[in-house]
């Protein structure tokens, strides 16, 4: 005889169904982030010397990369770091730089709503810019589809590995590679190989160009708040373009 369930945790049961693990959507979701893996390594290798190279310790280094794991969040900290910058500053700037990531998650809410807090939480911190494309590609609708977790996870866990393992490797070589390699050049240059296919639409494109100038124009600006300031411009423009497209698209059909 099946024991009964407390009151209201049969409710509870009905609702919110045991996500099983599905090894051929796992495969599927790895396989369709391999490609990336190579060069998220290669980008935390940057960061990783970077962090060295900005005067932080090893053990600081490691402790950021665990604890932060957003690339360019730590990038654009990091020179505010090395200038002794108010903490509110260095802040604010990581907290802007990384507004995207509640985008992000306003797309996967309805996805993985019935999941556990603390899985949502877990979900959230190794997701990352392409592994959340990737999966909306995959799934554009929040419709239930069996496997749809593991798909997820086979995205993002092996994105994950693959930063600390380069991020790792850049802290403890960064001593040893020398300041007129240029890095902090290939540092930009991995964050460009990034960005570039994430600018999917013209709202996108338009963000990035406002960015961009509003960057130069705010070169002069104190504690590097000139890249504060264009990533905030960037992304409202990005907002009202879309916006613009979207009534627009409307008024049409």
């Amino acid at each position: 005889m099946t024991p009964a369930l407390p009151p209201g945790q049969d409710r509870v049961a009905a609702v919110a169904p045991v996500e099983v693990h599905d090894p051929d959507a796992w495969r599927e979701g790895f396989k369709t982030g391999l490609p990336t893996l190579f060069g998220i390594g290669a980008w935390g290798l940057v960061v990783g010397i970077a962090m060295v190279k900005s005067g932080l310790t090893a053990v600081q280094a490691v402790g950021m990369t665990l604890l932060v794991f957003a690339g360019s969040a730590q990038l654009a900290s990091l020179p505010l770091i090395a200038a002794a910058a108010p903490i509110w500053v260095i802040f604010a700037t990581a907290l802007v730089v990384n507004l995207r990531f509640v985008i992000f998650s306003a797309l996967l809410g309805p996805h993985f709503a019935h999941l556990p807090w603390k899985q949502r939480f877990l979900l959230g911190y190794v997701s990352g810019d392409l592994t959340v494309a990737m999966f909306l590609q995959r799934y554009p609708t929040a419709e239930r589809v069996a496997g749809k977790l593991s798909y997820l996870k086979g995205l993002m866990y092996p994105n994950w590995f693959a930063w600390q393992a380069g991020s790792l490797i850049g802290i403890f070589l960064g001593s040893a590679v020398p300041a007129e390699w240029g890095l902090g050049f290939a540092g930009t240059l991995a964050i460009l190989c990034i960005m570039v296919p994430l600018i999917i639409n013209n709202a996108a494109l338009c963000g990035v160009v406002v960015a961009l100038a509003i960057s130069v124009l705010a070169y002069g600006l104190p504690y590097k708040l000139g890249l504060l300031l264009a990533v905030l411009v960037g992304m409202i423009t990005s907002m009202i373009v879309e916006e613009s497209f979207a009534k627009r698209k409307a008024k049409h059909v």
